[in-house]
């Protein structure tokens, strides 16, 4: 029995033994810890306290709780998929994603009518209460089983500009880039990451471990005048995906000589 003699609270005295353990490699990463019963005999404490320190280790992400299986060690490492984030363009005018092929739609796309937010209004250059077309889409790769959170909004004023979104907003973006080209947009890109915590609903569908944040990518499709077009956002596991960037320098205006 390891005798517990650090000053704090029992039960984070019992965590940080739990987590030394974690650490130096006594319990491996993805191997399923001791009972309850047997903590409690390890370090001498009642089950409250076990349990109190098993949350606490959840709460750290070091320990993911299954029902019906017990608490596991969390696995460390390497993401499972790396998203690759650029836009290629062929010769014969198609946009190509070079992650395109890896997702799998879980489920139909869900189109409807929204209105900006503050957030969305200002990466759109609009106001708050705007005319949007939304599209919502659950993808799932199946060679690692991440899972991802697709939205895109366009402003009902860019749809109605192009027949073909107006009849169809919920097109997939590379056809929706390749219509917004046909009518004489020349496009870029500009994106933001962030990492927080997940929405209750988030966390549902996307499967998520305990005290896994996610990913939240905003990427906007800007066109003639530098007009944003379209808002694209993308939200996945921090666990389970790591993004790809392929960087270029951009051209920097000759300076000018003094005279």
């Amino acid at each position: 029995m390891t005798e517990i003699q650090r000053p704090g609270a029992l039960y984070q005295q019992v965590a940080a033994a739990i987590r030394e353990a974690i650490l130096s490699g006594e319990f491996a990463p993805d191997s399923l810890l001791p009972s309850e019963s047997q903590l409690m005999t390890r370090y001498g404490v009642s089950r409250p306290t076990v349990r109190n320190a098993i949350a606490a280790l959840r709460a750290e992400g070091l320990i993911d709780v299954r029902h019906g299986k017990g608490s596991f060690v969390r696995a460390g490492g390497q993401p499972a998929l790396t998203i690759e984030r650029r836009v290629s363009r062929t010769i014969d005018d198609q946009f190509v994603m070079p992650d395109g092929d890896v997702w799998e739609e879980v489920e139909e796309p869900s189109t409807y009518r929204t209105q900006t937010t503050k957030a969305t209004g200002s990466l759109l250059g609009l106001d708050e209460g705007e005319a949007l077309f939304g599209c919502d889409r659950v993808l799932t790769d199946s060679a690692t089983g991440a899972r991802a959170m697709h939205r895109t909004v366009i402003p009902f004023e860019v749809a109605e500009s192009v027949p073909p979104l107006a009849d169809e907003p919920c097109k997939p973006p590379a056809a929706v880039y390749r219509l917004l080209s046909q009518i004489g947009h020349k496009l870029w890109w500009s994106e933001t990451v962030r990492a927080r915590l997940p929405l209750p609903d988030e966390r549902a569908t996307l499967r998520l471990p305990d005290a896994t944040p996610v990913l939240h990518l905003a990427r906007v499709t800007h066109g003639t005048d530098d007009r944003p077009l379209l808002l694209e956002e993308l939200r996945v596991g921090a666990d389970r995906a790591e993004l790809g960037y392929r960087i270029t320098a951009d051209k920097q205006p000759a300076r000018r000589t003094r005279t």
